[in-house]
């Protein structure tokens, strides 16, 4: 097996973990315990210095970030086309993956460790609450996002199939439940979700990682 993903239950590394499932690829999943430090040990080090997940062995390669490896799992499974072959819907693809990347997911950071941006409690509770209804209208972004994809009679938000825009949405929606966001707040993403976490492939991904969809569900019975 050539194949190895490492993995944090519930991080942006489900993205490749259902593109992997979703191209029926044999891979081996291997779990990080970031609440643990795993990911600062010498060993998971001398694989991504920067002690992030996910990490894709492929072979003798080393790959980390999600844009690099989705686009590399496109071209590893062209079959299954996680990314569309006609070169403007391919970037449109790519624009809105590398806002998901690089603008939600680091504003969900500061909500979920206001500590590495602060010193102070109050410092952090004020970043935490100016970061969660930022991400508030983010996740509004997205919803309408899927709200125009299913008003256009389509399933997935980046192409014919299943994508890592859909799961990238599915975990970004997931997230807003612990910034305090009730996914019913968004109506069409959340539909979107609930039927993107019912394919089989995805489904498998969210069962290995034990993932609870409506976080903020959990929050609100407790």
């Amino acid at each position: 097996m050539t194949l190895k993903l490492y993995y944090a239950p519930g991080a942006c590394s489900f993205v490749p973990h259902a593109l992997l499932e979703a191209a029926g690829a044999a891979f081996e999943p291997v779990l990080v315990k970031l609440h643990k430090g795993e990911q600062q040990s010498a060993e998971y080090l001398s694989l991504n210095p920067r002690g992030q997940v996910p990490v894709l062995v492929d072979g003798g390669e080393v790959i980390t970030q999600i844009l690099a490896i989705v686009t590399w799992l496109d071209h590893r499974f062209p079959q299954a086309g996680f990314l569309p072959r006609e070169p403007l819907a391919r970037v449109r693809v790519l624009e809105t993956l590398a806002w998901m990347n690089n603008t939600a997911h680091p504003t969900f950071t500061h909500v979920f460790m206001p500590h590495k941006f602060a010193a102070g409690s109050e410092a952090q509770a004020e970043i935490k609450a100016q970061a969660a209804e930022a991400f508030g209208a983010m996740l509004g972004e997205i919803d309408a996002m899927a709200g125009r994809a299913a008003a256009g009679g389509r399933e997935f938000l980046g192409g014919a199939g299943f994508g890592p825009l859909d799961a990238y949405a599915l975990t970004l929606l997931r997230w807003g439940g612990f910034a305090g966001h009730d996914p019913q707040r968004f109506p069409a993403l959340w539909a979107h979700v609930q039927r993107v976490a019912a394919l089989p492939p995805v489904a498998r991904a969210i069962e290995r990682e034990r993932l609870q969809l409506n976080v903020f569900a959990l929050g609100a019975r407790g």
